[in-house]
């Protein structure tokens, strides 16, 4: 039997790199496999150059709740003799996303309780991006898919507020293939290179992930109702004055 891991991913600041080389540091706009897998890594308190082929066969779905802004931060780093490096490096800020780890039911528990109890610092992408809690909120019994869409939708009560007119949210899912069921139709397909072999310094290796992506509605618990008014303050009649 499988389970389903469900996580929280939010914070003042993420960064979830795929590319990032050299003097520009970029970030995807969601979640990617590589850093997922990282933090479950430091949960069990893996060390980099312990295997993880178990992790990254897992299968894995990111829903952009809340996609955020993104935030560039030019970065300069003083060493020991007179240079100054420079950088650009960029960050999701108020973002929050939901990812859904799906596995074995005995290796899903077991990551779950590493998740609430880490053995290393967790953090969402870069060092300088801690998660607000909680960052476990359940296992559910079943697919990825049926957490992807039945798991209430999990944005900052500020940002579901400030949409309290919308009853319904559009919110964007990305998944491995194979989770989105066939009979749901996808918006497009494409090809990361996020998928980790080694996370050893020396032997750092990544190959390609190809994944699907799909959007769902969502309930915004903060719903309010539009009552019509017989007059609005807002239309204006000039001519009722003469």
């Amino acid at each position: 039997m499988s389970s389903v891991l469900v996580l929280r991913l939010a914070g003042p600041m993420q960064s979830w790199g795929s590319s990032s080389r050299f003097t520009r540091r970029s970030t995807e706009a969601f979640p990617t496999k590589s850093a997922l897998v990282g933090l479950l890594a430091a949960a069990q308190g893996r060390r980099r150059s312990d295997p993880i082929e178990d992790l990254a066969e897992l299968r894995f779905a990111v829903r952009v709740d809340q996609p955020g802004q993104l935030l560039r931060d030019f970065h300069t780093a003083h060493r020991g003799d007179t240079s100054m490096p420079l950088s650009h490096r960029f960050y999701r800020e108020d973002a929050a996303f939901g990812a859904f780890v799906e596995g074995p039911d005995d290796m899903i528990d077991a990551l779950a309780q590493a998740i609430v109890r880490p053995a290393f610092p967790l953090y969402l992408g870069r060092r300088s991006c801690p998660p607000t809690l909680p960052l476990r909120l359940a296992v559910h019994q079943g697919s990825a898919w049926e957490a992807v869409r039945d798991t209430p939708w999990m944005a900052s009560a500020y940002y579901q507020k400030k949409q309290r007119y919308d009853h319904f949210v559009r919110t964007r899912v990305i998944a491995d293939l194979g989770i989105i069921p066939p009979e749901v139709e996808k918006s497009s397909q494409q090809t990361l290179q996020d998928m980790p072999i080694s996370f050893d310094s020396e032997h750092r290796k990544y190959t390609l992930r190809t994944v699907e992506e799909t959007y769902i509605n969502l309930e915004n618990p903060q719903y309010v109702e539009v009552k019509p008014q017989a007059h609005s303050s807002l239309v204006h009649d000039p001519m009722e004055v003469l």
